[in-house]
């Protein structure tokens, strides 16, 4: 392959870029699948009425709309919090449990998230160009007995690449928007959304909801 060239020339840097990347990727998943994506808390929940109180001042937000306690952990839910009956708490900014972190998406750990997802993509996409620089076709047995291993992973790199980007385009999408992935498929069900006049009542335009978010 292309990398394995590089390294036999004594070029090792760009080698040493693709392990490092690598090593990042695979400790931001540790990270992410580990860390509290923003359980709420019976000792949080003074704290949490607070932050209901300053969300309330946001005009488009019915002011009618209270917090309401969970009738599974008991504790009182901010707005845009909801149980993950999979986790068995009340997440804060819930966005989605991921099966692939064994996780909440939420509101600690979403950026992380939406990181984790990119450096992803480029180890991906990296790989799937080392991965095709050491492809030669030939029509012959020995040739696919050869390259078998390498045309899998391949094809295998590609198919894992288009879910990843398509994952990090949606989020991206909805994080422009100021909007989390339940909220946006459960729009109907949820109280503060359905008695709201607008249709996002937390959009305060793409960069101010970009720099809010990562910032």
């Amino acid at each position: 392959s292309d990398l394995q060239k590089r390294e036999e020339r004594g070029e090792l840097l760009q080698p040493l870029i693709f392990v490092v990347l690598v090593l990042c990727s695979v400790l931001l998943y540790f990270k992410v699948s580990l860390m509290d994506p923003g359980f709420v808390k019976p000792e949080e929940e003074v704290k949490a009425g607070n932050s209901e109180e300053q969300s309330m001042v946001i005009p488009q937000v019915p002011s009618n709309i209270k917090m309401r306690r969970c009738g599974y952990c008991m504790v009182k839910q901010p707005m845009r919090a909801k149980h993950c009956q999979l986790c068995q708490h009340c997440v804060r900014r819930y966005d989605h449990h991921c099966p692939w972190i064994e996780n909440c998406v939420g509101e600690k750990n979403h950026p992380l998230f939406v990181v984790y997802l990119s450096v992803q993509l480029v180890v991906l996409l990296w790989g799937g160009h080392i991965a095709w620089s050491g492809l030669y076709f030939e029509q012959s047995w020995d040739w696919l007995q050869h390259n078998i291993l390498l045309l899998m992973s391949f094809l295998l790199i590609v198919v894992f690449t288009t879910v990843v980007l398509l994952l990090l385009i949606s989020h991206l999408y909805l994080i422009s928007c100021n909007t989390t992935t339940w909220e946006f498929m459960s729009h109907h069900r949820i109280s503060y959304l359905r008695h709201s006049e607008l249709e996002n009542p937390f959009d305060q335009g793409v960069i101010l909801n970009l720099w809010r978010f990562f910032c």
